[in-house]
């Protein structure tokens, strides 16, 4: 199944320098989207007018009106049976730029099934009015951008993920979440926030749990879609992209800080996993964000 990169939704030249794009609902805005493919990075659809449905892995959500679809990173989805008179917005963003601490610390308690929680969502009128007129006000920035309206932008999208999962939570504050694995599974995010740099074994996590990694692997698949594995990699992998972002070390101190032996070995892992080097991987961050 294709993979698209949001650096491959360009419309304009200075595009290349932005981490986050909109775009109207619309037939050559949504070519992309008929076959099904998974994506690197987040995109929200928004429907203003008319219908769709949305496939999302095994699931059908039929859009309408006030109803504000988020699709994961790495979730296969394509779009079918659109109406006319369709009418909304696509919002695709980097998560390393936006959310990646939104659901960390003090807010790890909403991390639980929210991958799915948040690919249909239903707001009031009032919320509804709200979120289209911040997606108006982003549609704005990225139409004429600069350094402190990307920021602005940042900002925006922060607070539209917010109030939908304030949202989600407010209205059913479990949702499909069993008792007895949620205190495990925010148990094991908590651990792995805290010692990703030492540990990177499932065996680890899952002693440190008391469960068998057979099912520390069902913990994780059924909560966020991933094998255990592969969260342990996306967590160090966020960090790599962090570092490289916004810190002044050297890929050596950022391979011993994160626990590798060596330098090769940051940058075998960073090839294996994104098929480029991290020195590429920081070039393509810092042309995106403009640094």
């Amino acid at each position: 199944m294709k993979k698209l990169e949001i650096k491959k939704y360009i419309q304009k030249p200075e595009d290349n320098n932005l981490s986050f794009r909109v775009f109207d609902l619309n037939e050559e805005n949504l070519y992309h989207y008929l076959t099904p493919h998974k994506k690197d990075h987040f995109c929200i659809v928004v429907i203003e007018n008319g219908e769709l449905q949305l496939h999302i892995e095994d699931k059908i959500h039929f859009l309408k009106p006030k109803k504000i679809s988020v699709i994961f990173p790495g979730q296969a989805h394509f779009i079918s049976d659109l109406t006319d008179d369709l009418k909304g917005k696509i919002i695709l963003f980097e998560e390393i730029l936006f959310c990646s601490d939104i659901l960390k610390n003090e807010l790890s308690t909403y991390n639980v099934n929210l991958s799915t929680q948040l690919n249909c969502t239903v707001l009031s009128t009032e919320d509804f009015k709200e979120g289209v007129y911040a997606i108006k006000i982003i549609q704005e920035i990225y139409q004429k951008p600069s350094l402190i309206k990307k920021e602005q932008a940042r900002f925006q999208i922060k607070i539209f993920l917010l109030g939908l999962i304030e949202s989600v939570h407010g209205l059913q504050p479990i949702l499909n979440t069993d008792t007895a694995d949620k205190p495990i599974y925010l148990r094991y995010k908590k651990l792995l926030n805290e010692y990703y740099k030492q540990y990177r074994t499932v065996q680890h996590y899952a002693e440190e749990l008391s469960i068998s990694t057979k099912k520390l692997n069902s913990l994780t698949k059924k909560h966020c879609g991933e094998t255990a594995i592969q969260t342990i990699h996306n967590r160090i992998l966020m960090e790599i992209k962090r570092q490289l972002m916004f810190s002044d070390l050297s890929h050596k101190e950022i391979a011993f800080d994160l626990g590798f032996n060596s330098p090769s070995a940051l940058n075998k892992f960073v090839k294996a996993k994104l098929k480029e080097t991290p020195t590429e991987l920081q070039q393509e961050l810092a042309q995106m964000y403009n640094t």
